[in-house]
């Protein structure tokens, strides 16, 4: 299953990012339709310079399964998680990897926060926490900048 997600992979980003085959990671094209077509896999260093190349991660790389949609892996860092459904009062059910890679737990407040925009509309859930640890921290520097406007208004 990896090596079939590894040559959907590769050829899905390839044709997302434009890249032509012989720009790809220095290898001949006939070696890079190969991996595309799963009928032979880079090696480990040729993976992770492909993985650079295209901005995900290596395990993303291997392992991100396209279905539903035929999307690419999320760039390194971005992380998608699966499919939810909202429940008949709004409540839906965040993913046991996204829980377990952001330490939430059960009682743990979030922020909801959203875009209208048309392009990048969307919703994003932030911890309570961070929030307010931002807010304490502009207060902060709020009170440091009016307090050294006051020693400089001193005679």
């Amino acid at each position: 299953m990896a090596q079939n997600n590894l040559s959907k992979n590769l050829s899905l980003l390839r044709r997302v990012t434009g890249l032509s085959q012989e720009k790809a990671v220095g290898v001949t094209r006939q070696a890079l339709a190969k991996w595309e077509s799963g009928e032979t896999t880079p090696d480990i260093l040729h993976s992770d310079a492909l993985a650079e190349l295209y901005g995900v991660s290596l395990d993303d790389l291997l392992h991100f399964d396209q279905r539903p949609g035929n999307i690419p892996p999320p760039p390194r860092g971005k992380h998608v998680f699966g499919v939810v459904q909202m429940g008949d009062r709004g409540q839906i059910v965040i993913p046991k990897r996204a829980r377990e890679l952001f330490g939430l737990n059960r009682g743990d407040t979030l922020v909801v926060l959203g875009d209208t925009n048309p392009g990048p509309a969307g919703i994003a859930l932030v911890p309570a926490q961070l929030l307010t640890g931002l807010l304490d921290l502009a207060n902060q520097r709020q009170q440091d900048a009016e307090n050294a406007e006051e020693k400089e208004d001193e005679p």
